[in-house]
């Protein structure tokens, strides 16, 4: 369960920098309506990462946290914000998934 848990925190990391970006583009109360949704998603993965470390390690949940939300947020860059699709992008993004599971295997 804590596991599942550890995936909703990042799932929500990404979904503050997705907040984060659209704010970045956007003016006037849309801004501030993507600012607000910001804060409830940082909130969220905070108070999801801080429910999962009661039973995994700090040390292991922290880099997957961290890693789910780095790789979610490139394909967000990718997908939704038009940022480029290279080689060494693709290169990086599986050393970090690759580093993730590697994580989860060895806890």
């Amino acid at each position: 369960m804590h596991w599942l848990i550890l995936i909703l925190a990042g799932i929500f990391e990404c979904s503050f920098t997705f907040c984060l970006g659209k704010a970045n583009i956007t003016t006037g109360k849309t801004q501030m309506m993507w600012y607000g949704t910001f804060v409830l998603f940082y909130i969220l993965s905070m108070v999801f990462l801080a429910k999962a470390i009661k039973d995994i390690p700090i040390g292991t949940a922290y880099p997957i946290w961290t890693g789910i939300g780095a790789v979610g947020t490139v394909l967000i860059g990718i997908l939704v914000f038009k940022e480029p699709l290279t080689v060494w992008r693709m290169v990086f993004i599986f050393t970090l998934i690759a580093s993730v599971i590697g994580l989860k295997m060895v806890h």
